[in-house]
């Protein structure tokens, strides 16, 4: 198979099924490249490796052939010039976020950002002299600026969060940030590359937590950034190469075999997903349904202007009391119980419980469950969701 020269106009699924280098012996999967060091057939080719010149690899902490090419494919499907993969997602945040502060340095988050990304903030940053400031998870200008001083330099964004499903409005954010001499940063794993490009709304730099959708088989951790190649050179020269949160490139290898049927899997995960939200809005037992593809959510014009779909991932706030939930819950057949999601499987937990509620819980609603709509078909769930909640409601 010849080389894949990327066109501008090549639609994503084309990207996610071809690869961008030709493999040995005609093959059409990247090889593993379980190498830990590479060795050099004299001290000039090491010499010039170890000045970044040409495409050879010293060390896999470094570089790997085939996290290089997860690497490649991620950025050209985000609309990137660079990406660097990390081994989770958080790795892929802590790096993101590292990079662009220092002691004094000040940073604006949205209160409603991932619970684990908020104790980066929120704890560890100020041991080193980092300043946080929180805003609404829809944050305006005039909130913004009331937040701001001389010494910000980063603006945190999670759009829509993967809890309370608010969105933010990513052209206008960005703007203010450029204003301001201010890097953006976007936690971009709800929507995939498939249905938002924050790039082309102005943030910096996107995240991703390839554990989920883009793997999307529940079988590994990993996280990416993407952006420009001076902002990715400065995070692969620096946190990638101090901090150590490398990928391995089995676990790379996954990521893309999950890459080659991202926009099949992201259809059905969307379709379901809608068809379950929708028809919950109409039971007695839900108080609410958060999904922004909805048009009773109240950004759906925002998710509209700035996302091209959606996936499988939303919360619902049930009004059956604690016991009710956790009877709901536990007597769910098909969803499993567990903190993660996009992958094949689905999913509820119960955030919204007093002992579950994540580090951000006052700004979780009292009765909260987040759905995670797996693969399975999307008439099986229904029933299941229905038993449940007829179980439920009737204990009360």
């Amino acid at each position: 198979m010849p080389p894949f020269e990327l066109h501008d106009d090549d639609l994503p699924a084309t990207l996610l099924a071809h690869a961008f280098d030709a493999y040995p012996n005609g093959g059409v999967a990247s090889p593993v490249y379980q190498n830990s060091l590479f060795t050099f057939p004299d001290l000039a080719s090491y010499e010039a490796a170890q000045r970044g010149e040409g495409s050879a690899y010293l060390y896999s902490r470094a570089s790997n052939p085939t996290v290089r090419a997860l690497e490649h494919k991620v950025a050209a499907l985000q609309g990137a010039e660079a990406a660097r993969a990390f081994g989770s997602g958080m790795g892929a945040i802590a790096a993101a976020v590292l990079g662009q502060v220092h002691a004094g340095a000040e940073v604006i988050a949205i209160e409603g950002i991932y619970g684990v990304t908020r104790l980066l903030l929120e704890r560890y940053l100020p041991r080193f002299g980092v300043t946080v400031r929180w805003v609404s998870n829809d944050p305006s200008d005039a909130e913004l600026d009331a937040a701001r001083s001389e010494h910000t330099r980063l603006l945190v964004l999670e759009s829509p969060s993967s809890v309370v499903m608010v969105l933010q409005d990513l052209a206008r954010c960005a703007a203010w940030a450029r204003r301001h001499d201010v890097v953006t940063v976007i936690d971009n794993t709800w929507a995939t590359p498939l249905h938002q490009r924050p790039h082309e709304l102005g943030v910096d730099l996107v995240c991703h937590t390839a554990s989920k959708y883009l793997g999307g088989h529940s079988d590994l951790v990993a996280g990416v950034v993407t952006g420009t190649r001076e902002r990715i050179k400065a995070l692969t020269d620096h946190e990638a190469a101090i901090l150590g949160a490398t990928l391995g490139p089995w676990d790379a290898w996954l990521v893309m075999r999950g890459l080659r049927t991202l926009d099949v899997r992201l259809e059905r995960h969307e379709a379901s997903a809608l068809t379950l939200a929708r028809w919950l809005e109409g039971r007695p037992e839900v108080a609410r349904v958060l999904h922004p593809g909805l048009p009773s959510h109240p950004q759906h014009d925002l998710f509209r202007r700035q996302m091209t779909g959606s996936c499988g991932l939303f919360s619902v706030v049930l009004d059956l009391g604690e016991a009710g939930i956790r009877r709901f819950v536990e007597g769910l057949r098909l969803f499993g119980i567990g903190v993660s999601w996009g992958g094949f499987e689905s999913l509820a937990l119960p955030l919204g419980l007093h002992m579950q509620r994540p580090p951000f819980e006052r700004f979780v609603p009292p009765g909260l469950v987040r759905l995670h709509v797996g693969l399975e078909a999307v008439e099986d769930l229904q029933r299941d969701l229905e038993q449940a909640l007829h179980t439920a409601a009737r204990a009360l």
